[in-house]
């Protein structure tokens, strides 16, 4: 039984460059039938272009799963922090059935301050 719990670990490797992370404030979501793809994008005041900092495909069942543990994530956080507040220019929004595939979620554009 031992050997089989060997072979269900999975080894994965952090190199230094990803460990660092990459940040952003803007995602945009779009789908079709077969997958899902989330575009993080980092949005800078005063810049009229932004610019796609990471692009991550899932397959539908992924998506839901990832949905799953951000879900559970955010509650485990709050639990802990309190309630996470959003920003007043920026509405929560909810999942839609149909409708525009694109949705962007605003993570809080950067202000600027002199």
């Amino acid at each position: 039984m031992e050997n089989n719990q060997n072979q269900n670990e999975l080894s994965i490797e952090l190199t230094e460059e990803v460990a660092e992370g990459t940040y952003s404030n803007l995602a945009i979501i779009t789908h079709s039938n077969t997958e899902f793809v989330v575009d993080f994008i980092r949005v800078m005041p005063g810049v009229p272009k932004a610019k796609v900092k990471s692009r991550i495909v899932l397959t539908p069942e992924h998506a839901k799963r990832l949905l799953g543990a951000l879900v559970d994530n955010v509650n485990r956080f709050e639990a802990l922090n309190g309630p996470i507040k959003m920003d007043a220019g920026v509405a929560e929004q909810q999942p839609q059935q149909g409708g525009d595939p694109t949705v962007a979620f605003p993570f809080g554009t950067p202000q600027g301050q002199a």
